[in-house]
């Protein structure tokens, strides 16, 4: 139980910075930014990256990473209960900068790559591209952190189960409170 605990504590930065876009692009303060990251450039005929790819979102989701990181530092040296269920990385002399940035920017990037790919298949942005828009950011997560600290292979799969199931159900939730236009 202690090992899913890790996973899940583990990756959150990279699960919530994902999510960050969809909120940053509420946010009026912020659309100065809203500007796509491939410059409406295109590829082949095709959008490089797609309309939804802002440095809104990037720099919402790396920032974001950095703070849930920052978050639980604190909470990892004031609570002995977390500390001892998430022993296989000792959070106090982590930097927050190093291990929420590569979560956030990894998680990002992946969806970003994603994209990429989606749009020279023709896939329409804002399309479900399965299992390719599920995964793309725990991929992303994992391998941008993986220089920085190394999991065992069953933690890596317990993140990539986890955080797809997570993912699939919460785009349905949003679909049931027809926040999207598309159940997966």
């Amino acid at each position: 139980m202690n090992e899913i605990l890790f996973a899940l504590w583990f990756f959150a930065p990279a699960g919530i910075a994902n999510s960050m876009p969809v909120f940053a692009a509420r946010i009026k303060a912020l659309d100065k930014l809203n500007k796509p990251l491939d410059g409406g450039k295109s590829y082949h005929g095709k959008r490089i990256l797609g309309p939804n790819k802002t440095y809104r979102g990037f720099i919402a989701a790396i920032t974001t990473g950095v703070a849930v990181a920052g978050l639980q530092i604190l909470i990892f040296t004031n609570n002995s209960w977390v500390s001892s269920v998430v022993d296989r990385i000792d959070y106090s002399s982590v930097s927050i900068l190093l291990l929420g940035g590569l979560l956030g920017s990894g998680a990002i990037i992946g969806d970003a790559v994603k994209s990429f790919f989606k749009r020279q298949k023709g896939v329409p942005s804002g399309k479900t591209w399965f299992p390719f828009d599920q995964a793309d950011y725990i991929i992303g997560g994992i391998l941008f952190s993986f220089g920085y600290v190394v999991l065992s292979i069953g933690t890596y799969l317990i993140i990539l189960g986890f955080y797809l199931v997570l993912h699939l159900v919460t785009v349905y939730i949003g679909w049931l409170l027809k926040l999207r236009t598309d159940p997966i």
